[in-house]
């Protein structure tokens, strides 16, 4: 297993291991800074990208995970293995994305691919987009940049 900060987890680096572990689930913790400076956690879904390393999460405008990313971009995401004992953190740089306006506007259709990539397909497409609208939703991309943690290798 690797372990918490050793050789092969040097900044810069997303190890291998830990990258599949990420793309492995779909559920996680999100950690974000308050403005007091400590941690605030909020449990996520969230859609991996392996080509870009690109984390997406679907959330809406007025949360405070928000407020807290809009401050101060830096977030670390928590991903455990179905076992509870392997797990991963990712150091990560958040890039939000505009409110969705419009049914068929950019957010809206990465939204449609977060879902996707998460669930599958939605029984009504168009009642998703209005959602999406109505809800004020966003996409937090999180732009990873080092991991650390315990995986088999």
């Amino acid at each position: 297993m690797t372990q918490p900060d050793s050789p092969d987890t040097t900044a810069s680096q997303l190890a291998p291991a830990h990258l599949a572990l990420i793309a492995s689930v779909h559920l996680g913790v999100l950690i974000t800074i308050k403005r007091d400076g400590r941690p605030q956690s909020s449990n996520i879904s969230y859609a991996y990208d392996p080509a870009t390393a690109l984390v997406s999460i679907s959330t809406t405008a007025p949360t405070v995970k928000v407020a807290n990313l809009r401050r101060d971009p830096r977030a670390n995401l928590h991903v455990m293995a179905p076992d509870g004992w392997n797990w991963v953190a990712a150091e990560a740089t958040a890039v939000l994305s505009p409110i969705a306006q419009e049914r068929d506007d950019a957010t809206v259709e990465e939204l449609v691919a977060i879902y996707r990539a998460v669930a599958g397909e939605h029984p009504d497409w168009d009642d998703f987009r209005r959602a999406m609208v109505e809800d004020q939703r966003l996409v937090v991309r999180l732009e990873l940049q080092r991991t650390y943690g315990s995986v088999p290798r």
